[in-house]
């Protein structure tokens, strides 16, 4: 991720660590932390991110000349040879052998500064694992409560149909970075209301950031998450439990939210004039791999 001054993001130092868990319990504290390094970028006068060419548009999934959305992108997720720890760390060998998702596209980005987030994920036969980094000057999280108004802070969702065959039957979990998550599930597409009662069980949530939380005076840096979603809670949806080798997800990753410099980024891009994530016809392939991070065995 290329930050501001020039600089890669591959991994960084000191923060505060917020985690929730089942206990429903979130709070902040002092830590020392082990990321993505911050590497200095090899031509710190490219800037992809913030470029407004057209080759910028063409990098984010956008052809200005055909005026529509490219190819959706394909993402293969790894088997974690290591445990993961929810602990907001990312300091797992399987995190670092894993491959990015790729840039995020603004797909409605009007003004303001593009704040770049870098996101990886992981799988094993009970869990789907997502990391992500979110660059943001201004970072807003008040919210704990489960189903609570999230969306009012910065935060990032995971949206998902597990059965390519059934597109329009697809699931969203989003979350803060102090462990407040909404869950849901749309049983019959975006057009239609979302079930009344459906809760993901054994979600595990652990964030940490850079900077002061609810206080727009000053500067931020950046806020992770790490995330484990049991597969079980969508076995019913699923042609095969665990996932096999080869299969896919219809799948996308969102950020959204802030009091200032809002953002609305995505993996996937959408093909609507206005913000909207529930767009299922345009979410990106995430394919289970057998290739093992960090390595095989």
């Amino acid at each position: 991720m290329l930050l501001p001054d020039g600089s890669i993001l591959t991994a960084f130092g000191t923060g505060y660590r917020c985690q929730k868990d089942g206990n429903g319990q979130s709070s902040p504290r002092d830590v020392g932390l082990i990321h993505w390094r911050v590497a200095e970028a090899p031509d710190a006068g490219v800037h992809p991110v913030r470029d407004a060419s057209a080759d910028s548009e063409l990098r984010n999934g956008f052809d200005p000349s055909a005026g529509t959305p490219a190819a959706t992108p394909v993402y293969q997720i790894h088997r974690t040879g290591t445990p993961i720890a929810i602990d907001g760390r990312l300091d797992e060998p399987a995190w670092f052998a894993a491959p990015e998702v790729g840039p995020f596209q603004f797909t409605w980005h009007k003004h303001g500064t593009q704040e770049q987030s870098v996101a990886k994920l992981l799988w094993d036969d009970e869990n789907l694992y997502v990391a992500h980094i979110c660059e943001d000057a201004h970072i807003t999280a008040r919210h704990t409560q489960h189903d609570g108004p999230i969306p009012e802070d910065d935060c990032f969702e995971v949206i998902f149909a597990p059965d390519p065959a059934r597109p329009d039957v697809y699931f969203n979990i989003e979350w803060n970075v102090i462990g407040g998550y909404v869950d849901n599930h749309r049983p019959e597409g975006p057009k239609k209301p979302r079930a009344k009662v459906w809760d993901a069980e054994g979600v595990r949530i652990a964030g940490t950031f850079e900077g002061t939380l609810n206080d727009d005076s000053d500067t931020d840096s950046r806020w992770t998450v790490e995330v484990s979603i049991p597969l079980r809670n969508f076995a019913k949806y699923m042609p095969h439990m665990p996932p096999q080798p080869g299969s896919h997800w219809n799948l996308n990753l969102n950020r959204h939210g802030g009091q200032t410099n809002a953002q609305y980024s995505q993996w996937s891009r959408a093909d609507t004039s206005t913000p909207s994530f529930h767009t299922p016809h345009r979410f990106g392939k995430a394919e289970f791999s057998a290739t093992t991070a960090p390595f095989d065995r």
